[in-house]
């Protein structure tokens, strides 16, 4: 076997680790793809001999390349680049498809992916390396540049910032909440009227902004028929849609594949739902404190 070969059978072997690594550090398949297949070719142009841990190696790569990415992004303030026809002589990644990456999405959880989102990109690496992957701090610390202890601290915000860590009073309150949106979003999902009037308060109230409302404008309801009414119709949402911390409070997320597109506000009083906030404006949903649910469980 020629020694190209011997390279590209070898990291074919990590392509799928990489490919998590990369798609938990940036929430896209395609510059997941993008990131791996940058990997190798700058493994085809390494001295792989010198290279005694691989896995280690690649790893280590692939989230510095990632890493870049994130900051390049930032920088410029925009979405995830579109699809890229990848390049190099290793065997051809799979070609992202939205469907693929909804699924990928899902398994990693809709609402880590929105929550990493609002970190900076060493939080996000840390985050993502040490408490998903296990990686030692001071392997996380050669790739962020930083030193040991600064790189615990930067995880420990970002642990911090993903899922907050509530009084038991506290704690206790958003089971209730939890409960009764769980309830809402079930009735949604299954388009039950009867079932959505029940976790509705009589006197309930929705908002939502122009950007959230068809017809361009802000629009309010109000009443439990009205509102359930409008849920019903917009019950197709449920099936892409997480619950999560809102300010606080428990609400839910509809992001499709990962990417936020609209959030509803709850306010949950006794049994029922009392008000709901239809939050689609880019603007506010990057002013939203979001975190994950306390007994939300993070996938490795």
């Amino acid at each position: 076997m020629a020694d190209t070969d011997w390279l590209a059978a070898a990291f074919e072997e990590h392509r799928a680790h990489l490919r998590a690594v990369a798609f938990r550090l940036l929430g896209s398949m395609t510059d997941a793809d993008d990131a791996v297949q940058d990997t190798w070719l700058r493994l085809s142009r390494a001295d792989a001999d010198e290279v005694e841990n691989l896995g280690g190696w690649l790893t280590t790569v692939v989230a510095r390349v990632s890493l870049n990415m994130l900051r390049s992004r930032r920088y410029r303030r925009e979405e995830p680049a579109g699809d890229s026809e990848p390049a190099g002589t290793a065997a051809p990644a799979e070609t992202a498809d939205p469907e693929l990456e909804a699924v990928l999405a899902d398994s990693v959880g809709l609402a880590l992916l929105v929550v990493l989102d609002t970190l900076t990109p060493a939080e996000r690496l840390a985050f993502v390396l040490h408490d998903l992957f296990a990686m030692p701090f001071a392997e996380v610390a050669a790739v962020l540049g930083r030193s040991t202890e600064a790189t615990r601290q930067l995880a420990s915000r970002a642990r911090r910032r993903v899922r907050a860590t509530p009084s038991p009073a506290r704690a206790a309150d958003l089971a209730r909440q939890r409960e009764v949106a769980e309830a809402f979003m079930a009735a949604s999902r299954g388009g039950d009227f009867a079932a959505l009037i029940a976790v509705l308060d009589s006197d309930v109230v929705l908002t939502g902004d122009a950007t959230a409302a068809p017809s361009g404008r802000p629009v309010t309801l109000r009443g439990a028929e009205v509102v359930a009414r409008g849920a019903v119709l917009s019950a197709g949402r449920a099936e892409n849609s997480e619950l999560a911390l809102v300010n606080g409070a428990v609400g839910i997320l509809f992001a499709p594949a990962g990417q936020i597109q609209v959030v509803l506000a709850l306010t949950v009083r006794g049994s029922r739902i009392s008000a709901i906030d239809v939050i689609a404006d880019p603007g506010r949903l990057r002013l939203l404190d979001l975190a994950l649910l306390p007994d939300s469980r993070l996938p490795g």
